[in-house]
């Protein structure tokens, strides 16, 4: 009926360049996959198994317990370190975004204190 009426078929056709750039960039994790299953050696003996740790010889087992400590600390200094990544943008474009834009800068980083706070007073920064 569309191609009747002189309607294109394809009504975001300025999209064509980004269509194939997303069938690509999804073909290129496949082709990898696939290319690795059929090139890399089949061999699953001996030293292939064992777990390489610079160069040492392994002492133990890979299963051991770690205090969730060392996880919280991870996890706050990742949370922390991404979210103050978003000031950057802030930073560099502050002269032109006005007074709304630094309220709302305000209130991210008391949001990011506030936080700051609750996870001192837990203990997840606790090291020891």
């Amino acid at each position: 009926m569309r191609a009747r009426l002189g309607l294109p078929m394809f009504v975001l056709s300025g999209y064509d360049a980004f269509l194939g750039f997303l069938l690509i960039s999804a073909a290129v994790p496949v082709l990898a996959l696939v290319a690795n299953k059929l090139l890399a050696p089949k061999s699953r003996a001996g030293e292939r198994q064992l777990t390489y740790e610079s160069g040492m010889e392994p002492i133990g087992g890979a299963w051991i317990q770690f205090n969730i400590r060392y996880y919280m600390f991870a996890l706050v200094f990742v949370i922390f370190d991404v979210e103050t990544v978003f000031l950057y943008p802030w930073a560099v474009a502050f002269h032109r975004l006005g007074l709304l834009a630094f309220i709302e800068a305000l209130i991210f980083i008391s949001i990011l204190v506030l936080a700051l706070a609750y996870a001192w007073r837990k203990g997840a920064l606790e090291w020891s």
